[in-house]
């Protein structure tokens, strides 16, 4: 008799079904959908903004919302470099830098949430391959020799950002952000999208083709903010952690991970791709069998994690309004010359 025929039969493990069910995940779509609900309205309260300045004060008037600069992460980066070096609050756009120590806190301790419970683009995108499941059936998945490299891309990216910021002298930073461009550098950004130009539509097209057949792409290979919230995610306290004597093998957890781990083949989640979206624990049939936990045994609910999330948020940025350091302070003189000729300023 061979070996193999000699092997015992693998043990079927018996099921200790979970009671009730787990309502992470409608949660977590109530707290996105709020989020994207809220840069809706900083949207249209900026482009009215820019209306007024564009036409002379002629059209309806919007103050400037200054939760625009969380879209503003070079800018955030250069003024959290300045004040960790000087101490000294930034004048211009300092609600970025508020916002960027907000989601870096939340990314630190409850694993890269912001992702997949707080950001915009994330929502977008997890809606786009949901619609392309929808269609298709399914969503379909790079090759491993293709998927790897292509991961490393967003951190190639974010390492260009952070050196071209680590390379430039507080003065420099400071020169950058008070001259025309780093002023209205927010109105820039709106400029793209306003004016698309054939080859930025064909860019933004073809990244939505690839969102809806692929799962996360822009999140999986592109985003350097992702990156950037991902290594801090490294130091987080959480883990997804998996109980093998009580887990079942059903791999359920592993097809329903966004960000395709191997969860059912882990004891402890350490990677830097998990974004805490819960998905793997909700579709989790056998009880105590997989959790988000701090340490080994104290598991962390969904409700806790947004609520976690909503006091550091609120929290950061709540204190920055409260001590004067969350708008930017600009005569409307300013804006009256600057914005209408948008257009004419280049990056320097």
């Amino acid at each position: 008799m061979s070996p193999a025929a000699a092997a015992p039969p693998p043990v079927r493990k018996k099921l200790v079904r979970r009671v009730g069910s787990d309502r992470s995940p409608l949660l977590r779509r109530v707290v996105q959908a709020a989020f994207f609900a809220l840069n809706l309205w900083v949207g249209v309260q900026f482009y009215l903004f820019v209306r007024f300045y564009e036409t002379g004060g002629h059209s309806a008037w919007a103050s400037r919302p200054p939760g625009v600069e969380g879209w503003l992460p070079i800018a955030s980066l250069m003024n959290l470099k300045v004040f960790l070096l000087t101490g000294r609050m930034p004048t211009l756009h300092p609600a970025g830098m508020f916002l960027l120590a907000a989601f870096l806190a939340i990314s630190w301790l409850l694993r890269k949430s912001f992702c997949s419970w707080l950001c915009p683009v994330g929502t977008f995108s997890e809606f786009l391959w949901r619609v392309g499941r929808q269609t298709f059936g399914r969503n379909f998945r790079l090759p491993k020799w293709l998927d790897i490299p292509l991961r490393g891309l967003k951190y190639l990216l974010l390492g260009l950002f952070l050196y071209a910021v680590a390379s430039m002298s507080v003065p420099a930073i400071r020169a950058f952000l008070e001259g025309p461009y780093g002023v209205i550098d927010d109105v820039k950004m709106l400029n793209f999208f306003r004016f698309l130009s054939v080859g930025g539509a064909v860019v933004l097209g073809l990244l939505v083709l690839a969102s809806v057949l692929l799962q996360n792409f822009w999140c999986r290979y592109l985003c350097p903010y992702g990156a950037l919230m991902g290594l801090a995610a490294l130091a987080s306290p959480l883990r997804i952690r998996r109980e093998p004597e009580r887990c079942i093998d059903c791999a359920k957890c592993a097809k329903a991970c966004p960000s395709l781990l191997p969860v059912d083949r882990l004891i402890a989640v350490h990677s830097a791709e998990c974004t805490g979206c819960l998905e793997c624990v909700a579709v989790c049939p056998a009880e105590g069998a997989l959790r988000m936990a701090v340490g080994r045994k104290r598991a962390v609910p969904g409700w806790a994690i947004a609520a976690a999330a909503g006091v550091l948020f609120l929290g950061i940025c709540g204190y920055a309004r409260w001590a004067g350091y969350w708008h930017t302070d600009l005569p409307g003189r300013v804006y009256f010359e600057l914005i209408p000729r948008a257009n004419e300023f280049t990056h320097p």
